[in-house]
């Protein structure tokens, strides 16, 4: 007797088909699972037998075989005792199951069919492989339905999934909504109209939301960095449909979506502590990687809080991130991809002790100490930072009374106004221009260019700056709805790369 299901194991955000045979035949009693399976998947044979006995069905007394095939590919996790089970009960019956139908899910040993993680990104690449029904666990039926085109089908049990299989009792599909009818999102934690004064930095913060550009702060401390860093959430628009899916593949892959409303609106904020490893940031882990925090930013902002702390290779590793938008991770089970298009914040002090240049406290540091820890910061990151703001001390008598900055609701509708010129010329921010398309979709006046060249040749930018300062004077002329590159813009956008900050 014998029968096969499919299922899937997932390699990053990428799936690849497997498909589940058992085999029943006369001999030794015996439970084998062949085709490259891993220590998890192995232990699935003690899973599925309890399950298959506590669940009242019937477990063979016969010669056992399970093949996922195919054998070449290594196979992980959880998720593949609903197949085994389901392909062991459809072999005892004799049944086969509906075509291009797929199953996932991890089984207690009452029978239970439990949450597993990756269920979106299944969903999405089964779908792209012409499979048109999924039984996944009830947990996770919210997420699977997400995927258009597809008939979710809630695993509460293995019985019942084996009872609607052989036509006893029916499981109703999961009623699927479209993602776009739930457009709640939480208000903003944090405000500008909370941020006294800083108002260079609160135009740096607006050019950043708009253009999708790096930003910088530096100055000493409780100069209000942190603050600025944490208001930006508040002034960017909602995630569009394509990036909220992306961002809901990443979660998924880490166990994070919420059952009952799997897809936010909501850009990320991730302020990781300084301590983080390579691993954690980028992304790591043995056998295939898992993502890091680069890529639970994607869409939205990566905050790095006191920059000149974390570790050297760490920052390093976000030179090429910060290139491409994307991370490729090689380690011994393979390389997968990851999506790491963020827009990074990074604070600093200027000096170990947080003081020098400050008109009020005096710097305890040697030179020899600013240097080493200006150093921290390599030239090659710093160059990839299109926005470097110096914030200063806020006077008392400033603190003591009721700010009148804007707060973030305007700066939001501003955000929103420019980054639609952007979508509606271009299709893509500013920020992710190619030195091609910049040319021309991005032209500069006579005036414009001159001022830009001259002050490029004089203070020795690179080419990659040269470009990152034209991109901020196309955010610049966005925001004020000018169709043209005006030498003011373009002396604007060279203002945000004379600071000294720490280098």
């Amino acid at each position: 007797m014998l029968a096969a299901v499919d299922s899937c194991t997932l390699a990053g955000l990428h799936v690849r088909r497997v498909e589940v045979q058992a085999h029943i035949a006369n001999g030794e009693v015996k439970f084998l699972l062949v085709g490259m399976a891993a220590t998890s998947v192995k232990e699935a044979r003690e899973r599925v037998r309890s399950a298959i006995k506590n669940s009242g069905l019937e477990f063979p007394g016969k010669r056992l075989t399970v093949n996922l095939a195919p054998a070449e590919l290594r196979k992980e996790g959880s998720r593949l005792d609903l197949p085994i089970a389901v392909s062991i009960a459809l072999a005892r019956a004799g049944r086969t199951p509906a075509p291009n139908t797929a199953f996932l899910g991890e089984l207690a040993l009452d029978g239970a069919v439990r949450h597993v993680d990756g269920v979106l990104v299944a969903a999405l690449g089964l779908r792209e492989l012409g499979f048109e029904r999924i039984f996944v666990p009830q947990a996770n039926a919210a997420e699977a339905a997400l995927v258009d085109g597809l008939v979710v089908t809630p695993c509460a049990s293995l019985k019942a999934v084996v009872n609607h299989l052989l036509g006893i009792e029916l499981i109703e599909p999961h009623s699927s909504t479209s993602p776009a009818s739930d457009l709640y999102i939480e208000p903003p934690e944090h405000d500008l109209a909370e941020v006294h004064g800083q108002e260079e930095g609160r135009r740096a913060l607006e050019i950043a939301a708009a253009g999708g550009h790096h930003l910088l702060l530096s100055g000493p401390p409780g100069a209000g960095k942190t603050m600025l860093a944490r208001c930006l959430p508040g002034i960017l628009p909602p995630l569009e449909l394509e990036e909220a899916l992306e961002v809901a593949q990443v979660r998924s892959l880490l166990g994070e979506l919420s059952g009952d409303r799997p897809l936010s609106w909501a850009r990320p904020f991730r302020a990781p502590h300084h301590g983080v490893s390579a691993a954690g940031l980028i992304g790591g882990g043995s056998g295939l990687a898992q993502p890091g925090e680069i890529s639970r930013a994607a869409h939205g902002v990566l905050f790095l809080d006191e920059l000149a702390e974390f570790q050297t290779p760490v920052l390093q590793a976000l030179r090429q991130p910060l290139e491409t938008g994307r991370v490729t991770i090689t380690r011994s089970g393979g390389s997968v991809s990851y999506p790491a298009r963020f827009t990074l914040v990074g604070a600093t002090n200027p000096c170990p002790c947080g003081w020098a240049g400050d008109p009020v406290r005096s710097c305890r540091c040697t030179p020899g100490a600013i240097a080493t820890y200006q150093r921290r910061l390599s030239g090659p990151l710093l160059d990839r930072i299109d926005l470097k703001v110096g914030v200063r001390r806020i006077k008392v008598e400033t603190l003591a009374s009721e700010p009148t900055g804007e707060s973030s609701a305007p700066v939001r509708e501003r955000v929103v106004a420019a980054r639609a010129r952007q979508l509606a010329r271009q299709g893509c921010l500013n920020a992710q221009l190619k030195p091609a398309r910049l040319r021309q979709l991005a032209g500069l006046e006579p005036a414009s260019r001159r001022v830009l060249e001259r002050w490029a040749e004089q203070r020795g930018l690179s080419a990659r700056g040269f470009h990152r300062a034209w991109r901020v004077a196309r955010t610049s002329a966005d925001l004020d709805g000018a169709e043209q590159i005006a030498e003011r813009h373009i002396l604007e956008a060279l203002g945000y790369r004379l600071q000294d900050v720490a280098a």
